[in-house]
């Protein structure tokens, strides 16, 4: 790769500053994950949004950029040694992105791999969890008459909830003091929970007061309440 405008993904989203890095993504827990690190840590950077209403993700100019055609999507042309980076999943564009910069992640060795796997916590656990739940609760799986899926995934959600509520204890973030990617995987999804699927009551939320407080601390930092909205839905 010589510059991100010969990627194939550049035909469809045209880079206007293609110096900046460039976001392909949509307003979910997954992808407001990586637009609120970018406004935290003031990197510059160009989003563009990738619709599901038109397909945009199985687009063969997508699936170049991510053949496991999910969001979100970056590509870094500042990237290692100076050369374009391409990089899909979630999880990882925020270890990248925090390593690049050295911001919201611990610089001692055991704090980044604690950080690290509060986020694969998320990452393998709550993000699928709470999705699935979503699915049942809200949207088709409400039909089922068999309740048990459902009922798994609430079970299991309250358990992931309780291990983060005692985490949360004594502590201001996930990491102690210090805010972190750890956080900024985690919270969209509870927010998501609790808001979008409107299943705060199904999963018992009352009963986790650390992660509401948490919660709560988090929704009203400026660059998640910008990073939310990021990118625009047309």
């Amino acid at each position: 790769m010589t510059g991100i405008a010969s990627h194939p993904i550049a035909q469809k989203w045209p880079a206007q500053h293609p110096e900046r890095l460039q976001l392909y993504s949509l307003p979910t827990p997954n992808g407001v994950k990586v637009s609120i690190l970018l406004e935290e840590i003031g990197l510059p950077y160009e989003p563009h949004l990738v619709s599901f209403e038109t397909n945009d993700q199985l687009s063969p100019a997508f699936l170049a950029l991510n053949p496991n055609n999910k969001i979100p999507a970056i590509l870094d042309p500042n990237g290692p040694g100076g050369q374009p980076l391409a990089l899909f999943e979630s999880g990882a564009i925020l270890l990248y992105l925090a390593e690049k910069t050295g911001q919201c992640i611990p610089q001692d060795a055991a704090g980044r791999y604690e950080c690290i796997q509060w986020v694969m916590f998320q990452m393998g656990g709550i993000g699928p969890m709470f999705g699935q739940l979503g699915f049942f609760h809200k949207f088709a799986g409400k039909d089922i008459e068999d309740k048990r899926p459902r009922d798994r995934y609430v079970a299991e959600s309250k358990r992931l909830l309780g291990v983060l509520n005692q985490r949360l204890q004594g502590r201001a973030w996930v990491m102690g003091d210090a805010y972190s990617i750890a956080d900024i995987a985690i919270f969209p999804w509870v927010r998501n929970l609790i808001g979008f699927y409107g299943a705060g009551d199904l999963v018992g939320f009352a009963d986790f007061p650390e992660v509401a407080r948490v919660l709560a601390a988090f929704v009203e930092r400026p660059a998640v309440v910008k990073g939310l909205a990021i990118p625009a839905r047309g």
